[in-house]
């Protein structure tokens, strides 16, 4: 019987502009709710509406935002305006962030412990040994002024292999040959353990980093996921952050894993297979191991002489409060080396007869703006943080009215079918008139060239959701 959990909040709802003009939000560069649900699907099973996170979904794509021109500014950042594809009356903003790219060679030093749930419920071929399988991926990739270390933790952890020098290969991969699986589950212990032994081999100026395997079915020792948060939020300070992967079908926690993570200042994926392993532990290193700007926060200021009514599609568990966009005690999420983020807004244009919220009965006159901003859809601001340091900076860019175009572009086409894919799952009840057919029609003229037929997988995986959620439809009558 499956106990697998998720948490996610429900969808963002639309605001009005004239009562909230205001929508802040943290990056996230998670993938996880993608890769999971891909294997559910395959498994011939319907996902729960809760393991579907939009965000994660867009994010599992790449939509060749533009990079930096120079490493002064961790990331550069630009805008889309367009029709929505489901109601041509609203627009659709698209938010891209992209950070710089490095050779594997320039890449600072890495310190990384590697904490292995070897518990009983790791015993299956999708985890432990597929586990073993993707840390190996990565292993040649490591040099000699890398540092890896081994926990395992099942009733106990232990040190499977201490701080050893990451040219190394032969050690490390015997090492990760000997782990077995057996007995319960203490994560916390190997929680402990692995962030002291990150500690022993902290190297200044690198990527020093825990990354927690696991199907995140902690049943011993720390098993309250309060005290879990609390543990990892105290080792943040010491610079060491917290990668979760998670494993297998059944017992899988994905609202601890993705949670954890988020705490502790990395990020969170889901590995079903070894393609799936290699494009995050080898494919975007970078990005899963090496952290380029800090606390990275969006607020998107809309004009509401344009802009009626406005929802963030996704993102629900990364929603800040306003006055939280400048307190640089709130922790927000990070981006890597090479990350790309991609974010969406639907918008409902004055005048446009689109509105979804009730017209207010004392509505105040026509919003009164300045001259100079009349022609702004929104204002754009980011706050990041570079590595180690306390003090955020802002990059702020309007988004003008004239920007938008008349069709969306292929990017933006793309991103739009993602997000309307997740929108079936769970349930279709945010994009009115958009069937499961037309999100595959637009999904299939978006898929450009594709060299690694990640799109194409797509558009099959959506034809198998829809076959899936259409057989149930049928029963159900």
């Amino acid at each position: 019987m499956d106990r697998e959990k998720y948490q996610r909040p429900d969808d963002n709802p639309v605001k009005a502009t004239a009562d909230e003009p205001v929508s802040t939000f943290s990056v996230d560069v998670d993938t996880g709710s993608w890769s999971n649900v891909r294997k559910l699907l395959e498994a011939g099973k319907r996902p729960p509406r809760d393991a579907v996170r939009t965000e994660e979904f867009i994010n599992s794509f790449r939509y060749g935002h533009p990079a930096p021109a120079s490493r002064k500014v961790p990331f550069a950042f630009h805008t889309e305006l367009a029709p929505a594809p489901w109601d041509a009356r609203r627009q659709l903003l698209m938010i891209g962030i992209k950070g710089y790219e490095l050779p594997r060679d320039a890449l600072p030093p890495m310190n990384l412990v590697f904490l292995v749930d070897t518990s009983g419920s790791m015993y299956s071929p999708d985890k432990l040994p597929l586990l073993k399988k993707a840390f190996a991926q990565l292993v040649p990739q490591l040099r000699a002024r890398d540092r890896v270390a081994i926990v395992a933790y099942a009733g106990s952890a232990g040190e499977v292999l201490a701080p050893t020098p990451g040219d190394r290969h032969a050690a490390i991969l015997a090492a990760l040959e000997k782990l077995e699986a057996g007995g319960s589950t203490n994560g916390g212990a190997g929680i402990q353990l692995a962030y002291a032994l990150a500690k022993q081999s902290f190297i200044r100026n690198g990527a020093n980093r825990v990354i927690l395997a696991t199907d995140g079915d902690f049943n011993v020792g720390t098993v309250d996921q309060a005290a879990l948060e609390t543990l990892v939020a105290d080792q943040r300070a010491s610079g060491i952050a917290l990668t979760t992967l998670g494993f297998g079908r059944g017992n899988y926690n994905d609202a601890l894993a993705e949670k954890l993570a988020n705490i502790g200042n990395g990020n969170h994926a889901y590995i079903d297979s070894l393609s799936q392993a290699r494009k995050v532990l080898v494919e975007q290193m970078g990005g899963t191991l090496h952290t380029i700007a800090n606390d990275v926060k969006i607020q998107v200021k809309f004009n509401p002489a344009q802009v009626s009514e406005y929802r963030l599609i996704g993102y629900e568990n990364r929603v800040l409060a306003n006055q939280d966009f400048a307190n640089d005690k709130v922790d927000a999420g990070d981006i890597g080396v090479g990350h790309e983020v991609t974010a969406l807004y639907e918008i409902t244009p004055v005048g446009s007869g689109a509105e979804q919220l009730p017209a207010r009965r004392y509505a105040s006159s026509k919003p009164q703006v300045p001259a100079s901003v009349a022609g702004e859809i929104a204002e754009l601001r980011l706050r990041y943080k570079l590595p180690g340091q306390d003090t955020s900076k802002l990059l702020s860019r309007p988004v003008l009215a004239s920007d938008a175009r008349k069709s969306p572009g292929e990017s933006l086409r793309w991103a739009a079918a993602i997000a309307g894919f997740a929108d079936q799952l769970r349930g279709g009840e945010r994009m009115p008139g958009w069937s499961w057919d037309k999100v595959i029609a637009t999904a299939q003229g978006a898929r450009g060239t594709d060299p690694n037929g990640e799109r194409a997988q797509a558009v099959q995986l959506m034809r198998l959701a829809q076959g899936l959620v259409d057989s149930a439809a049928s029963t159900d009558e």
